[in-house]
């Protein structure tokens, strides 16, 4: 049964967001900028009613994010700072009394499926397969779904290492979130939804950092010593004289699935030695005293992988504190660090045989541009993104630059989004 409590603001008409007042509000708050904003929400709104013949309804937006510090330590409940930014995947949604999920992407093939039918869940690997892993999560521990036409659209560039899969995701958790539990779940809940789909619906074994930056907005420090309860600290940007920029150096990591679990695999197998589940479960002062013994049971990678996990958990924390004292110094300190160990111990920037190497192509030009203060790899690697931070008066050229290597369509200026996955009060 729809549960939905009518405090949001429905949209019925063109002129609901022509002649909304707090518009421009919303757009500068999510976007950081006015332009276009208004007609992309009259684009989908008109195509909701071309798709669905329906009107009335209600918009979602999930942010996409970055990663600020803690390179694949999530996955071993380390620690990882994150934030959600201003780029989104948009919805319209029009509530229905069946328990069918009726949806329209744009760019995508349309699909639909009716929630609990024990044929649909054979579904994987798909994006009908995410929303019926979501709905599963929630029904399984106590929350209530149902039916709903969502029209969608997203500026979440794929392949670009700012998690356009979990921004879909959490799209879809803060829809049954609102229209069905009284937008009682907390975003922590929400993201593990979204992970547990991603990881047992999508076949990806992805940790919980892009889910939580993107259900928590803002600027997190996140904790996943306690994997159930994560401890998470929020903290507001003060670097407004540094300017974030994403580069997609190119490749694609529909085929990295290996890669990405031989990271925490490894991870958990210098763990084993110690009889612990995870890395977090091990004293560091105890592996450095068995390096000895170490190297004749796991192979020196993973040992190296160890080593950036244990001194990453230590950059995160002096980076929160950095950005917490407004010390762009110490900040910028500790992602250069970070950039560097993920290079060197972790061993992310490229596959091997792989004789490309666009990251740290793009690593290598960027630190040869006056004004870039920082740059690393950006979020899980080996192909992908890079993310720079650039003196505000030198960002132009800096993006004139890199696009001349990667293309202008690849380069991303990005600001710090607030508002976590949400329905849009406009």
């Amino acid at each position: 049964m729809q549960r939905f409590l009518g405090i949001m603001k429905k949209i019925t008409s063109q002129q609901d967001i022509i002649n909304s007042p707090s518009f421009d509000e919303v757009a500068l708050s999510f976007y950081g900028k006015i332009d276009g904003a208004r007609e992309r929400y009259l684009e989908l709104y008109e195509e909701h009613i071309k798709n669905f013949g329906l009107s009335d309804g209600y918009f979602f937006s999930s942010p996409g994010r970055i990663e600020v510090a803690g390179n694949h330590t999530d996955h071993n409940c380390g620690k990882v700072l994150c934030a959600a930014i201003s780029v989104d995947t948009l919805a319209f949604v029009t509530p229905t009394d069946d328990d069918v999920v009726r949806v329209n992407s744009k760019g995508y093939a349309p699909f639909e499926c009716r929630l609990f039918d024990e044929k649909e869940y054979k579904s994987r690997s798909t994006s009908k397969s995410l929303v019926l892993g979501i709905a599963k999560y929630f029904k399984d521990n106590g929350y209530e779904t149902g039916g709903f036409c969502a029209s969608v659209t997203s500026s979440v560039p794929a392949a670009a290492g700012v998690s356009s899969s979990a921004s879909f995701e959490l799209l879809f958790a803060e829809i049954f979130n609102v229209l069905y539990n009284e937008s009682s779940i907390s975003a922590i809940e929400k993201a593990k939804a979204s992970q547990y789909s991603e990881n047992v619906f999508f076949m990806k074994p992805c940790g919980l950092l892009d889910q939580s930056a993107i259900a928590l907005g803002g600027v997190s420090m996140i904790d996943f010593e306690d994997t159930k309860n994560p401890d998470v600290k929020s903290v507001e940007w003060p670097f407004n004289d540094i300017e974030i920029v994403i580069t997609n150096t190119g490749g694609n990591h529909a085929k990295l699935s290996g890669e990405y679990g031989a990271n925490r695999g490894e991870m958990e197998e210098v763990a084993k030695i110690f009889s612990a589940k995870c890395l977090r479960e091990v004293a560091s002062n105890k592996f450095y005293e068995a390096l000895a013994d170490l190297q004749s049971k796991v192979s020196g990678r993973a040992i190296l992988r160890a080593i950036h996990f244990f001194d990453e958990n230590i950059r995160v924390d002096r980076a929160f504190s950095a950005i917490t004292l407004d010390n762009a110094d110490a900040f910028l300190k500790a992602i250069n660090d970070s950039g560097d160990s993920s290079y060197k111990l972790l061993q992310n920037t490229y596959v091997q045989g792989d004789v490309r190497q666009r990251i740290p192509l793009g690593l290598a030009v960027s630190r040869h541009i006056d004004g870039v203060k920082a740059v690393r790899v950006h979020g899980g690697g080996f192909e992908g993104t890079i993310i720079a931070y650039v003196e505000k008066s030198a960002v132009h050229d800096y993006i004139e630059t890199v696009s001349k290597v990667f293309n202008p369509e690849n380069v991303y200026k990005l600001v710090i989004r607030k508002e976590g996955a949400c329905c849009v009060q406009i």
